[in-house]
């Protein structure tokens, strides 16, 4: 490979969904070809015969999702434990993990049933059908024909860890600073390290965060970003817009929207229409004059308690000095995640893998690409210890050939959840909203957030304040720092 493959790139894209592991999005991908892409290349995929014992102890072998299936999009059928206690007993067997730490990833059908017991008696989103057994399900390139087909069309990465073996704010935090600052649950909502965002604006190099069509939550979760000047933050029309015009900037994070009736993929909601939005990231950038030297990372912050069969690596670099929750002493990754990268210097077939005496692509291998690119001083220990994934460039000549020509976004006719009820995410993102400085009609700036009930209500308020904000912010009445 050209030692300048990476320099030849100008745009880093990121599109990071919502809680779905490895083999439950792509352990089939290349199962008709006995786990081997098209460039030859060995693929750590499912064979078929892998299993979880239940709470008789009787097997329950993975199985593929059948399209014809009633709510087949909407699988597993409720949200899976995906905490860091629930995590351990996917793992382990137990809620507390063992030392030393072996998994054997034989633990998520019995997790899953004790999880739809607590969600059935606390009422929440259970779909009819949904048994512990459906956790094995996966999906296969025939329902996944977007994702599926960026895979086999450009790199799947298929031995990608989530930072850490909990659910999303903790992973979101690492990819964005190499760091949870201890923290392992969404309890801690908001992160007052430094960002890979402002280590770029002290360098001089552009980036931007878009939300789907409400304000990035992302902005709001770092103290290090909140007050960054505007030109920063969009709706995805921006991205679409910027792509098209040529005017994307050097680092690009974008989220999908968090509501039960979005596209984060985010279980139990609609996965297809996920598969839009990554069509519709794919497409704004390869219809871009900029396309050439574009990356596109596609990834999920954590499993969310969905199946995968590869036992977690130990040995991560602990990121700082941070007292770890639950007494985490950050030395191990999450489980795998599908993620996909995406550019016209990318053979098709490619299944892209550090050497295995290497420390394992995770999260923050982002964050070291970048960093590397643009030659930049690592945020924290972690991501200085990460490996960067500019070796998936191989290709001296970009590619004209299209991966997804033809390809039929999946759609869904009927909407099989309450569309009402909010997101966990949304009501992170109201609350923290709520605490930004706005003044009333007297100037004060006390807030108590009012009372909301649904979605549209969560999304309404969210608007509303950042805009409010925001217009304060134009008018001066207040001083901020971090206006880069």
């Amino acid at each position: 490979m050209p030692t300048t493959a990476l320099s030849s790139i100008k745009h880093v894209v990121v599109l990071m969904l919502e809680n779905r592991s490895f083999d439950h999005m792509l352990g089939f991908l290349y199962s008709d070809s006995g786990n081997l892409s098209s460039a030859g290349q060995p693929f750590e995929g499912l064979t078929g015969y892998e299993s979880n014992p239940d709470d008789s102890d009787s097997p329950v072998t993975v199985f593929p999702i059948q399209s014809a299936a009633s709510n087949a999009y909407f699988m597993p059928g409720a949200d899976p434990g995906e905490g860091y206690a629930a995590t351990n007993s996917q793992l382990f067997g137990g809620t507390r993990a063992p030392n030393p730490a072996v998994a054997t990833n034989r633990g998520f059908v019995t997790d899953f049933s004790y999880t739809l017991r607590w969600e059935s008696r606390d009422h929440w989103s259970i779909l009819p059908g949904t048994t512990a057994g459906g956790i094995m399900g996966i999906f296969t390139p025939r329902m996944l024909p977007v994702l599926s087909g960026l895979a086999r069309g450009f790199a799947v990465c298929d031995q990608w860890f989530c930072s850490v073996p909990t659910e999303t704010l903790p992973n979101r935090a690492f990819v964005c600073a190499g760091t949870s600052q201890g923290r392992m649950n969404d309890k801690t909502k908001r992160y007052t390290c430094p960002t890979i965002f402002g280590l770029l604006s002290q360098n001089n190099i552009s980036w931007s965060i878009y939300g789907y069509n409400d304000p990035p939550l992302t902005r709001m979760t770092f103290t290090d970003i909140t007050n960054a000047d505007e030109s920063h933050f969009g709706l995805f029309a921006d991205f679409q817009a910027s792509a098209a015009n040529g005017s994307l900037a050097s680092y690009v994070f974008l989220e999908p929207s968090w509501g039960a009736s979005g596209n984060s993929q985010h279980p139990n909601y609609n996965v297809a229409l996920g598969e839009q939005l990554i069509y519709d990231v794919y497409y704004a950038l390869r219809n871009s004059p900029a396309w050439n030297e574009t990356l596109l990372i596609i990834t999920y912050d954590e499993h969310g308690g969905c199946y995968d069969h590869v036992a977690p690596p130990r040995g991560a670099v602990p990121p700082d000095n941070s007292v770890g929750e639950f007494g985490f002493d950050f030395t191990r990754f999450g489980l795998r995640v599908p993620t996909v990268l995406v550019s016209p210097l990318i053979p098709a077939g490619t299944v892209f893998r550090v050497p295995a005496s290497s420390m394992p692509l995770d999260h923050t291998s982002i964050l070291k690409t970048v960093e590397t690119r643009w030659s930049l001083p690592s945020l924290t220990a972690r991501d200085a210890a990460a490996p960067n994934f500019g070796a998936v460039l191989t290709l001296s000549t970009p590619r004209s050939d299209d991966p997804l020509g033809g390809v039929i976004v999946p759609t869904v006719s009927f909407q099989a959840l309450d569309m009402t009820v909010p997101s966990h995410l949304e009501q992170v993102h109201a609350e923290l909203v709520s605490e930004l400085p706005v003044p009333d009609a007297a100037g004060h700036v006390h807030h108590t957030m009012p009372p909301l009930k649904t979605s549209s209500d969560y999304g309404t308020y969210i608007r509303e304040r950042t805009e409010a904000w925001k217009a304060a912010r134009r008018s001066n009445k207040f001083p901020f720092s971090n206006s880069f």
